[in-house]
């Protein structure tokens, strides 16, 4: 039998009271599971700042998690961030996620701030200076939909982990093998830091195809079907998300980064049925 996994989750800070309910149910689901970390988003632009400073301070102090905050370029000098970053550090906090980040919403592409970082790299390499942090970034198993071909992805990987960076979470994907040839690339091009595999549990069919096509990420053709012909959408999610785990388990992963969408249910039953309890 597959060892249990170590796994991770993220949440993202609420904007308002409706939403803090969502988060602290979706918090206590999963007391006693005993996650690796967990991450707390920044929304586009940097929009949450203040709220994802909150609830990263709430996670960490109330809930003694090893909380990685994420931290993006956007809309900030460098000083304002890494102002950011400190306050991160006097909560307690000792991991950072550090993105480039998405442009404020109908700002089309990302531009650099007056002052501010122009890329991830950048961040990661004052970051890295501060001596203060764990950093994880980002990854991408299929192209990012910036990406010129599917070897960029790996080459700005290989440079986010020579600025310093400790471990990659990737983008969330529904085929395996996307997962296991992106591994293989990066071993080819001498990348030696952890990859761990973000896993997107389904909450919604119709909105998945639009969050996945914004993303850049294929759903496979028989999923369709599959939700087509199911009058269960909620066990079918629960059993293609064991599966897609159950074959990077069988392929020698032992991490998993889960992206809740604070809704705890979907992934609460991935997890158990993985023997994560």
């Amino acid at each position: 039998m597959t060892k249990a996994p170590n796994i991770s989750f993220e949440f993202f800070p609420p904007k308002n009271i409706q939403a803090c309910f969502s988060l602290f149910e979706t918090v206590e689901a999963f007391q006693g599971m005993d996650p690796t970390f967990v991450s707390v988003t920044y929304g586009a632009g940097g929009t949450t700042r203040e709220l994802t400073h909150d609830a990263v301070s709430l996670l960490n102090k109330e809930y003694g998690w090893n909380v990685a905050a994420h931290l993006t370029c956007v809309n900030a000098t460098k000083e304002e961030t890494l102002a950011i970053a400190k306050s991160y550090k006097e909560v307690g906090v000792n991991e950072i996620v550090a993105l480039r980040g998405d442009p404020p919403k109908g700002a089309g592409k990302f531009t650099p701030a007056e002052g501010g970082f122009s890329n991830s790299v950048e961040l990661i390499t004052a970051l890295k200076e501060t001596g203060d942090f764990k950093i994880r970034v980002g990854a991408y198993p299929d192209p990012h939909p910036e990406a010129a071909d599917e070897n960029a992805d790996v080459s700005w990987l290989k440079q986010k982990f020579e600025a310093g960076a400790d471990s990659a979470i990737t983008q969330f994907f529904f085929e395996p093998e996307n997962f296991f040839r992106f591994r293989d690339r990066c071993d080819r091009a001498g990348i030696t830091g952890q990859l761990i595999p973000g896993i997107l549990p389904i909450t919604g069919w119709k909105g998945i195809q639009r969050f996945a096509a914004s993303c850049g990420t294929p759903i496979p053709i028989s999923y369709e079907a599959a939700f087509e012909h199911s009058s269960d959408h909620h066990q079918l999610s629960i059993d293609l998300c064991t599966k897609l785990c159950e074959k990077l388990l069988a392929e020698g992963i032992e991490d998993l980064h889960f992206y809740t969408l604070n809704r705890p249910t979907l992934t609460k039953a991935v997890c158990a049925n993985l023997g994560v309890i």
